[in-house]
C-alpha cells in the first residue's frame, strides 16, 4: 500500500473495479486510505478525477486487509507492489501460488526484475506476468506487459484488455529483456546527459531544459520513430538523409558512466539549488509534476477525441 500500490488502487477503482489493498501493517493501510480519499477529493474538485464515478463512489470500491488469503479471495487479477527486492517478491508470489486458483492473473509492478527470475518454478507460472507502470501510474498511463517464457498467451491478452479497460496505455513486449523498454530508453538518455554534463559541454539545469523545452515537447505526443518519419519524407528518406550523420555522432559516445565521484556532486549541487533536498520542497515539486502530468493527460485525451 505504498505509493505505487495506492496509485494502482485508484486506477482500478476509477475503472469501476472492487479493490482490496493488502499490507502487513494496519497503520500503513489506514494512512493509505486517508491519502487516497484526499487525492480523489482534490482531483474531483479540480476536474481531474479519472473514470465515470464520483470520488465517493470510487473510494467505496476500495477496502483493506492484512491477511493475504483474504485479500486474494475472489480476485481475478492481483497486482504486486512490494519494494524492488527479488527475494521479497519471490516470497510473496510463492505464497500467492499456494492460495490462488487457475484463473487469477498474478502480476508484478517490478521495473527491472525479469519474469524468469520472479516466476520460474511456480505451479501457476502460466498465469504470471509483469505489468510495469510508470511512476505515478495514475497520471502516466503507460504499462509495459512482459511475459515469462511460460506465460500463457491468454494471460497476456487478458492483462492487456484489462489495462485498456481501466484507461491505461498497455504495450506488449514479445520477450523479456533487462530494463524492459522504457528504462532502456530512459537510461540511454540519462547516460548521454551524464556524459555531456561531466565533460563540461552544458550545465545540469540547461541539460534538463533541452529535454523539457525541446525533445520532451514532441515526445509527449509522438515517439522517436514517428519523429524520424515526420522530420523527412518518411523513415526511408530520413535514413537516406541522416544515417551518416547519426552514425558519426553515435560513434563519439563514451563508455557507460560510473554515476559516482565529482559529477554526482556537480549535478546534485545544481539541481538542489533549484529544488532543495527537503521533504516539504520535494513533495511540493512532485505535486506540481503530477498536476502538470494530469493537465497534459487531459489535453492529450481532448486532442484524441477531436
Amino acid at each position: 500500500s505504498g505509493l505505487i500500490g495506492r496509485s494502482w488502487a485508484m486506477v482500478f477503482a476509477a475503472g469501476g473495479f472492487k479493490v482490496k489493498l493488502y499490507d502487513i501493517a494496519q497503520q500503513q493501510l489506514t494512512s493509505a486510505l486517508e491519502n487516497i480519499r484526499k487525492q480523489m477529493k482534490e482531483m474531483e474538485k479540480s476536474g481531474f478525477l479519472k473514470g465515470a464515478l464520483s470520488a465517493e463512489q470510487q473510494f467505496s470500491l476500495i477496502s483493506v486487509c492484512t491477511d493475504l488469503k483474504a485479500a486474494a479471495e475472489g480476485a481475478t487479477f492481483i497486482q504486486e507492489c512490494t519494494p524492488e527486492n527479488l527475494e521479497l517478491k519471490k516470497k510473496i508470489f510463492s505464497q500467492l501460488d499456494l492460495i490462488v486458483g487457475d484463473n487469477v492473473i498474478l502480476s508484478s509492478s517490478t521495473s527491472c526484475l525479469l519474469p524468469s527470475k520472479l516466476f520460474t518454478g511456480l505451479k501457476h507460472v502460466k498465469q504470471c506476468i509483469v505489468s510495469h507502470p510508470v511512476n505515478p501510474p495514475y497520471f502516466v498511463p503507460l504499462v509495459e506487459i512482459v511475459p515469462h517464457p511460460e506465460t500463457d498467451p491468454s494471460t497476456t491478452d487478458r492483462t492487456y484488455a484489462l489495462m485498456k479497460k481501466i484507461g491505461q496505455s498497455p504495450v506488449k513486449l514479445n520477450r523479456e529483456i533487462e530494463g524492459f523498454v522504457l528504462n532502456r530508453l530512459q537510461y540511454a538518455v540519462i547516460s548521454e546527459a551524464w556524459r555531456l554534463v561531466g565533460e563540461g559541454v552544458i550545465s545540469p539545469t540547461d541539460l534538463d531544459l533541452v529535454m523539457s523545452d525541446g525533445l520532451g515537447m514532441r515526445y509527449a505526443f509522438i515517439g522517436p520513430l514517428e519523429t524520424m518519419h515526420l522530420n523527412a519524407e518518411g523513415i526511408s528518406n530520413y535514413c537516406e538523409r541522416y544515417s551518416e550523420g547519426m552514425r558519426l555522432v553515435l560513434n563519439t559516445f563514451g563508455p557507460v558512466p560510473e554515476f559516482s565521484g565529482e559529477i554526482v556532486q556537480k549535478v546534485n549541487q545544481a539541481i538542489s539549488e533549484k529544488i532543495p533536498v527537503v521533504p516539504k520542497v520535494l513533495d511540493a515539486r512532485r505535486k506540481w509534476r503530477d498536476e502538470c502530468l494530469t493537465g497534459l493527460a487531459k489535453l492529450k485525451a481532448q486532442m484524441k477525441s477531436d
